[in-house]
């Protein structure tokens, strides 16, 4: 088999839950399809395929066989060295071969090539490198600065017909509502006649009816020829009744009239219920615009222009054109446009967009940069690494986008009832109208009828399938702005329940590399003893005579250079320096040289005891001092350890030192528990262990080394660096490489799964209260029935108050690690 495949499909036409469902359900069916996620809010699926069992048209053609629509884009190059029908072969089978290639069509006599394909998972520059790495050219590559975003322009021209659809709506339907209120007729001059008065009702009402309201027809008429219902059904069914219920009685006035029956004025109440559905939407629309907001943010970092030197000569050019090996200049202020690593010249960089750092960050020669950073101060040149869809932030990107479309189990049972739902509410809905024409007071019929169309009107799912994706939407692009990088719904949902955090030591609570913690001399000057002891190590290549020479540096200490140099094997090193013998190493190494420790031995103990590595130094054969090493805790480990165990969770360390050092760790980090002297491989098992004890576990590494354990665990956390966003070992990747970002997951992911909760138990809520007092149920107890216009009314707005519940998450603020 070959590799899977994942693609995102924006899918047009549906209009809740029910098409959801009708949508997963047909894409797990075909055959090479292992997944499958269609989200409401944002008119996505994510499918993961076999590409040699179906292909992207095939997904396509099935999606619109049940009347939906997949987005798609075209695009014509101009192909530039085709001689033969199997030049034509090469370039079409190179252009299907792009990911997101719907359809491809090339033709020999005019030299162009015509390429469907779905938009954000393919762009111009993917299709232009296909033909060029074929051995043909295109011409005019790079016309346009950026690709169109073609879902986004298509949305704002949906918001905009709904705005012109409301507004004409609403002109018309305010007056028919005026017009037949009770007694308003005798007071309208020629009007007053009641005949004459529903006629230009009806007139009116017809635009709304049929232009306003028609996409709810041409929803329900699709589902319909699929042998299904949905949402446009219920609105279409229920308007379509009183609209044509009012008409009856214009037509056929008499027979009304002579058997006593109420004239039927309801075109006012068809008009309404478009109206406020429609603005309804309308205002869902402009709030679905919103939970995208942090995509949207991310897609306009990136710079139009890029200043590249091409023949001795500095030139700029669209950032599509920029290749790997490139030379790019950067001046103060501006934008970096791809990734790469300096080659000259330094500077600070601002890289918040991905980390979340305030601080900027100082780049020398040798350093990684990454696209769409600021380059704070300082002019620098550097070497194009990653381009186009392979930079950091289009990883990053894709990462938030797959994310924002995947579902967590929660949202499962949403969908399920959504699917039965729509078929439930037309059940309800005729024993409603049943009941009251055999039960209701007079004008029975009439009674019936309104509590019909009522029933049908506010029970449109949308809230349930907006419930869960808008949450998502919204809680994955917070993060990516704090720089945590979350995979799915389902690793939200999962974080949301752990209960226990174990923490790798090395790299992870720890800076993962020695350093100078203590100086402690018999009398000499402390300085001293580092600048002897930091030349004389500086012919070692020992982790811990590097702690030292770093230690000496960073004190600002100019070391001098050694005159011999002897490494004494499991015991130090001896060194001349400035005219003294210098011994560093361990007590053996003293003790066989017969120096007495002159009282040292009690302080190295206490070092020991503490975690750290006691090295000796002795000049010209007087013990003179001790210098303490140890790989010492990243600046704010014990506050965030603290605020883990504020939130209730239980941190435990992991580490394969031995159990003196890590109890000595753990206890400066302030763990609940300690488990020591684990190997590599082993450390899965013991978090295997936490679970079998009943506990929800993350896991928190480096992603390399910890990858059995992180794939393990519940929710495995993995802490990036910044310019490494290809954690596949993590469900959660902390972009700043700082432990505070485990805190930001786990209280982002309570505050998702809350807002979650709180939606989907308002929308089950909301149907199930107000379909019994759309039914009727109020009115043998207290005479109250609810018009259909309110809830016409009231289904709209539900939808719209879930929505904006979504968009509190934007407000989320990571708590303070002190």
């Amino acid at each position: 088999m070959a590799a899977l495949k994942k693609i995102s499909l924006p899918i047009e036409g549906m209009t809740c839950a029910s098409c959801v469902e009708r949508n997963e359900k047909l894409l797990r069916s075909l055959p090479g399809v292992t997944s499958a996620d269609v989200n409401f809010a944002t008119e996505k699926a994510q499918v993961e395929f076999d590409p040699d069992v179906v292909d992207v048209a095939r997904l396509t053609s099935e999606i619109a066989g049940i009347g939906y629509k997949v987005i798609t884009e075209k695009i014509e190059l101009a192909v530039q060295g085709m001689s033969c029908a199997s030049c034509v072969e090469h370039v079409q089978k190179a252009l299907a071969g792009v990911e997101g290639a719907v359809a491809v069509s090339v033709n020999l006599a005019t030299e162009r090539a015509t390429i469907e394909y779905v938009p954000g998972t393919a762009g111009r520059e993917d299709f232009v490198r296909a033909v060029v790495s074929a051995g043909y050219q295109v011409l005019d590559v790079g016309g346009e600065a950026e690709e169109e975003d073609v879902e986004a322009r298509l949305r704002l021209k949906e918001y905009r017909r709904l705005q012109l659809k409301v507004v004409v709506g609403a002109s018309l339907a305010i007056p028919i509502f005026l017009i037949s209120l009770p007694g308003v007729y005798t007071h309208l001059g020629p009007l007053k006649n009641m005949n004459t008065l529903m006629v230009v009702s009806w007139i009116m009402a017809t635009p709304v009816q049929f232009w306003v309201g028609g996409q709810f027809y041409r929803g329900a008429w699709s589902a319909a020829r699929h042998g299904t219902t949905n949402m446009n059904t219920l609105v279409a069914v229920g308007s379509s009744a009183a609209y044509f219920y009012s008409a009856a009685g214009v037509v056929f006035e008499e027979y009304f009239l002579r058997h006593g029956l109420e004239m039927p004025m309801y075109f006012d109440t068809a008009a309404v219920i478009i109206t406020l559905i429609l603005f309804g939407r309308m205002l869902e629309a402009r709030a679905k615009g919103q939970t995208s907001e942090a995509i949207k943010k991310l897609m306009g970092l990136t710079p139009r222009t890029a200043r590249v030197v091409r023949d001795g000569a500095e030139v700029d050019v669209a950032v599509e054109e920029v290749v790997a090996g490139d030379t790019v200049i950067v001046r103060p202020g501006e934008r970096i446009p791809v990734d790469g690593i300096v080659r000259e010249g330094s500077s600070s960089v601002d890289e918040s967009m991905i980390t979340g750092e305030s601080l900027p960050v100082e780049k020398q020669t040798g350093d990684e940069v990454v696209g769409a950073t600021i380059n704070k101060m300082g002019s620098f040149r550097f070497e194009a690494t990653r381009v186009g869809r392979e930079t950091v932030l289009s990883q990053i990107i894709r990462m938030v986008q797959e994310a924002q479309g995947s579902k967590p189990p929660i949202a499962r049972l949403a969908d399920v009832i959504a699917s039965y739902f729509v078929p439930a509410v037309f059940v309800v809905g005729l024993l409603t109208f049943v009941i009251w024409v055999a039960f209701g007071p007079d004008p029975a019929l009439t009674y019936a009828f309104l509590n019909f169309v009522a029933v049908l009107v506010i029970a449109c799912p949308c809230a349930l399938g907006l419930a869960t994706p808008t949450a998502i939407m919204v809680g994955t692009g917070k993060g990516a702005e704090n720089g945590v990088l979350i995979r799915g719904g389902d690793s939200l949902e999962t974080a949301y329940k752990v209960n226990t955090i174990v923490l790798d030591k090395t790299g992870t609570l720890t800076r993962g590399e020695p350093a100078v913690t203590d100086v402690i001399t018999t009398g000499w000057d402390e300085e001293q003893v580092l600048r002897l002891a930091g030349s004389a190590e500086r012919g070692s290549e020992h982790p811990l005579g590097e702690a030292i020479i770093r230690g000496a540096r960073e004190r600002d200490i100019v070391l001098d250079a050694a005159d011999s140099f002897t490494a004494l094997a499991g015991q130090g090193i001896e060194a001349e320096v400035s005219g003294h013998s210098v011994l560093v190493g361990n007590p053996g190494l003293l003790e066989e040289r017969g120096l007495s420790l002159d009282g040292l031995g009690e302080q190295a103990t206490r070092l020991s005891s503490q975690g750290k590595t006691p090295m000796f130094v002795a000049v010209d054969g007087n013990p003179v001092g001790i210098i303490g090493v140890a790989d010492t805790l990243k600046t704010g480990s014990p506050e965030t350890v603290a605020a883990l165990k504020k939130m209730g969770l239980k941190v435990v360390m992991l580490t394969g030192d031995n159990r003196r050092t890590a109890e000595a760790i753990g206890a400066l980090a302030g763990v609940d528990e300690v488990v020591a002297e684990v190997l590599p491989e082993d450390k899965a098992n013991e978090v295997k262990r936490l679970q079998a004890q009943g506990l929800k576990v993350a896991m928190v590494g480096d992603g390399i080394n910890d990858a059995p354990a992180l794939a393990q665990a519940d929710v495995g956390i993995a802490i990036g660096t910044g310019t490494d966003v290809a954690m596949e070992a993590g469900d959660i990747t902390l972009m700043s490489g700082e432990l505070q970002g485990v805190v930001t997951a786990i209280a982002l992911s309570r505050r998702t799964i809350q807002i979650i909760k709180q939606n989907l138990f308002w929308a089950f809520a909301y149907n199930t209260a107000l379909i019994p007092v759309a039914a009727g149920i109020l009115y043998p107890f207290f005479g109250i029935l609810l018009n259909p216009m309110i809830a016409a009314g009231a289904m709209g707005l539900s939808s719209v108050s879930v929505v904006t519940n979504s968009l509190r998450l934007r407000r989320f603020r990571p708590p303070r690690v002190i």
